[in-house]
């Protein structure tokens, strides 16, 4: 077989992308790693790696209203969207993990993901065991961002997915997931 040839694309494809999200220190990052590893074919898009491929005018996130740190956020979302299609298309589970707080960031989601039913799923252990888990970390931000937690709960209270991971082991949660979204795993 020429290389030309080699197919990328499989069916079926994936079923779907998850789209894991909660305020800094939820435990995103760890949580989409563990639910990632629980299938024989998945890819753990990690939307802050992302943001560091920009070597010359980055800017990340501000609590005083960057317009240019806004757009990159997008941007990033729109990266993450055209990772995560181009995953599932070959057959790989995506598990998105990003800071999605807004309505609007969330419809950008919805409306440029392709591939298949989109699982989100919010995860919120609450603004104080958030800050707990950011300072025993190694990845430690210098702004305090639970006040997140206020805006993310008034605009996506209508979400039906919200666990409530405080009192949970990374196991437990990624189990809560499995449960909440219907997905089954097919283990590596």
């Amino acid at each position: 077989m020429a290389w030309t040839e080699v197919p990328v694309d499989v069916e079926p494809p994936a079923a779907g992308t998850v789209l894991l999200t909660g305020i800094p220190g939820s435990g995103k990052s760890t949580v989409a790693a563990a639910l990632a590893a629980r299938f024989a074919a998945s890819a753990h898009i990690e939307v802050d790696a992302l943001q560091e491929l920009i070597v010359s005018g980055g800017r990340w996130p501000s609590p005083d209203g960057d317009e240019e740190a806004d757009r990159q956020i997008f941007l990033r979302a729109r990266n993450a969207c055209l990772l995560a299609d181009s995953f599932a298309a070959a057959g790989f589970l995506p598990v998105i993990d990003d800071v999605v707080v807004r309505r609007a960031h969330l419809h950008f989601y919805r409306t440029t993901l392709t591939a298949g039913p989109l699982h989100r799923v919010v995860l919120a252990p609450g603004a104080a065991k958030a800050r707990e888990r950011n300072l025993a970390r190694d990845k430690r931000l210098t702004t305090d961002w639970s006040f997140l937690e206020t805006a993310m709960r008034e605009e996506l209270a209508d979400e039906k997915t919200w666990i409530d991971s405080a009192d949970l082991t990374v196991a437990e949660t990624v189990d809560a997931i499995l449960s909440a979204t219907g997905l089954t795993p097919t283990g590596p």
